[in-house]
């Protein structure tokens, strides 16, 4: 049966911050509620913030996340800082999973589907923090691309993240609010006539626009000024008593749902491991179980649960039985 709900929907918020560089992406990403940053970049050694240590490579990147979203209280925002950098070691595993120079050196762009494929998992991998009632702040540096149109003569300086054209489109489709940070220039006529520009006044735009990517589900004003009061109110603060959906269980049941698995397939696996017998209904796992076992090798369970529905029992190489 159909169930139909009505209403706006209580959750954390997924936000992107991305703009020049220097202009102030991680201290506006550092005053949201309780951050956690995730320095992928390391770029906040200079800045008095709580962080985790820094991922040197992909797969310790999603464990983070996941261990992030699966560690009750840890925080109410996880900042990922920044983007580009994690899609660089996004990058960096793919080529040497496939033993290739470079994203170029796979046949007919496969390359390029591989990365979209798989920086996917690191978005899945947020979405579990959501879950758990964590916001989430991604950062990205920003970059300048000629755009031509070829209905029209000439053509303009357009700013977009300095991601590739897999990625970028996955991020923005990702996130409820991407915020472009920029300088914006004050012109003024002169007793001459003449035309001086002054300032350089710190702005965030909240909506597409020809010269930039940008959009909001918050109502946001189109221009703000680069002031973290400006948004204060989009995010969730944890203030209020944890939800249901909050609990391991109800972030399980979710992954399961998105997965497509059946209680039975997972209870299968996890009588296969010596976990729990296999008449153990998946409501009495205990929290710390799902969280620190079920949830967190996810990846590596999925591929068992797979070849189990084509008759091959043979677990995936490397499968952490602890």
């Amino acid at each position: 049966m159909l169930n139909i709900t009505k209403g706006k929907i209580d959750r954390p918020v997924k936000c992107v911050i991305y703009g020049p560089e220097g202009i102030g992406k991680s201290t506006l990403a550092s005053r949201s509620p309780d951050a956690l940053f995730e320095d992928v970049e390391g770029g906040t050694a200079q800045m008095d913030v709580p962080r985790l240590d820094r991922p040197g490579k992909w797969e310790k990147l999603i464990a983070d996340v996941k261990e992030v979203a699966a560690t009750p209280g840890i925080c109410k925002t996880l900042v990922l800082d920044t983007a580009d950098w994690c899609e660089l070691l996004c990058i960096k595993y793919i080529c040497e999973k496939h033993k290739q120079a470079n994203l170029e050196a796979f046949n007919y762009g496969k390359g390029y589907q591989i990365l979209s494929e798989e920086f996917a998992r690191l978005l899945e991998a947020l979405d579990l923090v959501i879950a758990a009632g964590i916001n989430v702040v991604v950062t990205a540096h920003a970059k300048m691309r000629k755009q031509e149109l070829p209905e029209e003569a000439g053509s303009f300086d357009r700013w977009e993240m300095k991601l590739t054209r897999q990625v970028a489109p996955l991020l923005k489709e990702w996130a409820d609010c991407v915020l472009f940070l920029n300088y914006k220039t004050l012109v003024y006529t002169t007793e001459n006539d003449t035309k001086k520009a002054r300032g350089g006044k710190r702005v965030m735009y909240t909506t597409h626009n020809p010269c930039w990517d940008a959009k909001n589900r918050h109502g946001l004003p189109d221009e703000l000024d680069l002031d973290y009061s400006k948004i204060a109110h989009i995010f969730k603060d944890g203030s209020s008593a944890a939800r249901k959906s909050d609990s391991p269980l109800d972030q399980l049941k979710a992954l399961m749902e998105k997965s497509g698995v059946t209680e039975a397939e997972l209870q299968k696996v996890v009588a296969d491991k010596d976990k729990y017998p296999v008449d153990t209904p998946v409501a009495d796992y205990d929290g710390k179980f799902i969280s620190g076992w079920v949830i967190k090798y996810w990846d590596q369970i999925m591929p068992i649960i797979t070849a189990n529905r084509n008759s091959n029992v043979n677990e995936p190489q490397g499968f952490n039985n602890d």
